[in-house]
């Protein structure tokens, strides 16, 4: 297991951009699979990005071109940059984690969760 603590939300205007950051503890960082999802209010959780731990990604189609992410073993912390934000981008973001394995986009394969970060966009 490893705890995540994510940070860099906020309130912020259409078009604008944010980071977000998860960190994580432990010395085994680098063998995790991790993953960004958001839950916005009487949704469904839903995956948007994340990085195999061998460091290849994938993106939701919604936020493909748009959003970025990238790790930093050293740091043993996960990126998401959110740009052009729009106004259905707002959500509580989660970061997660599972031991090694592929990148999976549904949520019930991994083991590991932060607290989350809310992300507000006002149009």
């Amino acid at each position: 297991q490893v705890q995540l603590i994510e940070s860099g939300g906020g309130l912020v205007q259409a078009g604008e951009s944010l980071r977000l950051s998860c960190a994580g503890s432990g010395r085994t960082f680098s063998s995790f699979t991790l993953g960004w999802f958001r839950q916005a209010p009487g949704k469904e959780r839903e995956f948007v990005g994340g990085m195999s731990w061998t460091g290849a990604p994938g993106m939701a189609d919604s936020v493909k071109g748009r959003f970025g992410i990238s790790r930093d073993n050293a740091k043993s912390t996960l990126y998401l940059q959110m740009s052009s934000l729009k106004p259905e981008d707002t959500a509580v973001y989660y970061c997660a984690a599972r031991v090694s394995g592929i990148l999976s986009t549904r949520a019930a394969d991994f083991t590991s969760w932060g607290q989350g970060t809310q992300v507000t966009v006002s149009s």
